[in-house]
């Protein structure tokens, strides 16, 4: 049980640590840059990702894991091992997902042109 929480805790601290020390020290460079005179538009990265292409991206993802999960029970049932079913299939399932994400938002953002 303390295990469990330690570990939990360590991964936390961990990502929150992570992601404390990169925008600290994107906002340090960033006012060293404004210091020494650099414009404002260097900032701007150009191309915005909007909000429904994220979702988009999130939905692709979450029916590729529940599909990955399915197919996995599937080959569970035809006498493959657990972990290595389930877990091989939530990732390819989960990747393929991403990758129509990307080639849709992609297609998208053409049409917007």
């Amino acid at each position: 049980m303390a295990e469990t929480i330690l570990v939990t805790l360590i991964i936390f601290s961990s990502i929150f640590g992570v992601i404390f020390t990169f925008l600290t020290t994107r906002n340090k460079e960033r006012l060293a840059l404004i210091e020494n005179g650099a414009d404002a538009k260097l900032f701007n990265s150009g191309k915005k990702y909007s909000f429904g292409q994220f979702i988009l991206s999130i939905a692709l993802l979450a029916i590729g894991v529940g599909a990955g999960i399915l197919f996995g029970a599937l080959l569970v049932q035809n006498g493959m091992n657990d972990g290595v079913a389930f877990s091989s299939c939530i990732f390819i399932f989960g990747g393929i997902g991403l990758m129509s994400s990307f080639f849709l938002n992609r297609k998208l953002d053409k049409e917007d042109r």
